[in-house]
């Protein structure tokens, strides 16, 4: 089993917003554990079990190993369409909504 991220030792979770992919794939070489292409062009993130979660709001835990990979995702997606949050409170702490 996975030790998940946390900020402040809060547990993270990772969404993705479809209706702005842009679809470069670029979330996908950072992390392939967590996010997928689909046949559709757009990214998508994994359940820790590897299954491709394609209901729009879908959330993934992120695992603590992945972290850097999974916030450097959200820095760098030019469709500032990834969102890490913590579970407790959903406040965003990586992607376009993170203060």
């Amino acid at each position: 089993m996975q030790q998940e991220a946390g900020v402040d030792g809060e547990a993270l979770e990772v969404w993705i917003d479809q209706d702005l992919c842009t679809g470069d794939g670029i979330c996908a070489q950072y992390a392939p554990e967590v996010f997928e292409l689909d046949i559709d062009g757009l990214a998508y993130v994994k359940s820790p079990g590897d299954e491709l979660l394609q209901t729009p709001g879908a959330t993934t835990p992120v695992p603590l190993t992945l972290l850097r990979d999974v916030a450097d995702s959200a820095k760098e997606c030019p469709g500032d369409c990834i969102h890490v949050r913590r579970v407790s409170d959903s406040v965003e702490v990586y992607g376009p909504d993170a203060e």
